[in-house]
């Protein structure tokens, strides 16, 4: 059978400026970086804390690989399990104020493992309309009775929950969403979720490290607690500095997803070296509140450049900071444009983003200088269109 169907499909994304290519990354994460062979100054990594070429972060990976090895070798439940593992797990679960914690060895497979774990075709998810992908496809795949409220209007999950009749309702929603850098009202959605007698999760993948106290994360920036968010997943590649993700929760919780979360039991473990890198990183993030005001220091000059040049923003105090363009033509054009000028930003387009929303996703780091910044707005002045 021929794949004639599927080239032609491929050839209209390219046509409708939808076509996704990979680069190649030659240097460690940094602002500085070297794709395809040139230079860059970059804005479009998640690493916002700077972590992830840290000198203490490296150490304690190398040292632990000699210690572990390189595999985790099995998974948690065979002979993967090590202590460097067991070592991170009770310290996410304290920095997160929760029971306990699990490690998964991504964010997609947490969110897969956790909904599809605590959910049948008896249930209802009620999910945000621009929640990531892991969590919109975690809902579908479990069977649940599948709704999507709007965006961050809890009166709209009100009447939605009200209306719902199934055994077990479960609300989830990104801490901070990952295309346009808005923080969910949790405190509303909580009441909300508590009223309806609904577990409420949330994926922090890009609030951990940037907000909260030491870093806690969005949860923590509202007061909110175990109590009023049964249910926390959190990733560890992007303000960590590392890989992995975690689910964080009461103790009957992790032990059901010991049990039941398919994406936990049948894969082999983060390698070990990881886990032990994490927890120095994990160090950093709560003891460097400078790294923090740092980022809050670059937001603000950058959004007040943006304003002044006229350029479209979403409504983000956090590191992402999109530059809305509309066409995907239009963002293709200035992100070729910009990398034509030494600036690396990545135009994103839909699906990602709804159609007619496509953007450069401008990520900050705290590793980026005021001048980087400077250097980037007036590349943006040039470019705009």
């Amino acid at each position: 059978m021929s794949f004639s169907q599927l080239q032609d499909e491929l050839n209209l994304r390219k046509q409708a400026s939808l076509y996704r290519t990979r680069r190649t990354l030659q240097t460690p994460q940094s602002p500085n970086i070297k794709v395809d062979g040139k230079d860059y100054l970059a804005f479009c990594s998640n690493d916002y804390l700077g972590l992830a070429n840290h000198p203490d972060v490296i150490a304690a990976f190398q040292n632990a690989a000699n210690l572990y090895g390189v595999g985790g070798g099995a998974s948690h439940l065979v002979s993967g399990h090590s202590q460097a593992h067991h070592e991170l797990e009770l310290a996410l679960a304290e920095f997160t104020g929760r029971d306990r914690a699990l490690l998964f060895s991504t964010g997609y497979m947490a969110n897969l493992g956790a909904v599809t774990a605590l959910l049948d075709k008896q249930d209802g998810v009620f999910e945000d309309r621009v929640n990531h992908a892991s969590l919109l496809d975690a809902g579908l795949l479990s069977g649940a009775r599948f709704q999507r409220y709007l965006h961050n209007d809890a009166t709209n999950l009100q009447t939605r929950l009200q209306r719902s009749e199934t055994r077990r309702k479960l609300v989830i929603t990104d801490g901070v969403f990952s295309m346009d850098g808005d923080i969910a009202p949790l405190s509303e959605l909580a009441d909300v979720s508590c009223a309806a007698d609904a577990w409420m999760m949330v994926d922090d993948a890009h609030g951990l490290g940037c907000i909260g106290k030491e870093g806690r994360g969005s949860v923590d920036h509202f007061g909110l607690g175990q109590d009023d968010v049964q249910i926390l997943m959190g990733t560890l590649g992007k303000a960590f500095g590392t890989a992995g993700a975690f689910i964080a929760g009461s103790d009957v919780l992790i032990e059901t997803l010991i049990q039941h979360a398919r994406s936990y039991i049948y894969t082999t473990s983060m390698p070990p070296a990881v886990a032990a890198a994490t927890l120095r990183s994990l160090q950093l993030v709560r003891e460097e509140e400078w790294r923090r005001e740092k980022l809050r220091a670059l937001i603000a000059q950058f959004r007040t450049g943006c304003e002044s040049l006229g350029l479209a923003l979403m409504d983000s105090q956090t590191p992402i900071q999109p530059v809305m363009v509309g066409s995907s033509e239009t963002a293709m054009q200035m992100s070729a444009a910009l990398e034509a000028k030494g600036i690396f930003i990545t135009a994103i387009r839909p699906p990602t983003v709804p159609k007619n929303e496509a953007r450069l996703r401008v990520t900050l780091s705290a590793s980026h200088t005021e001048a980087d910044v400077d250097r980037l707005l007036v590349a943006l002045s040039e470019v705009k269109i």
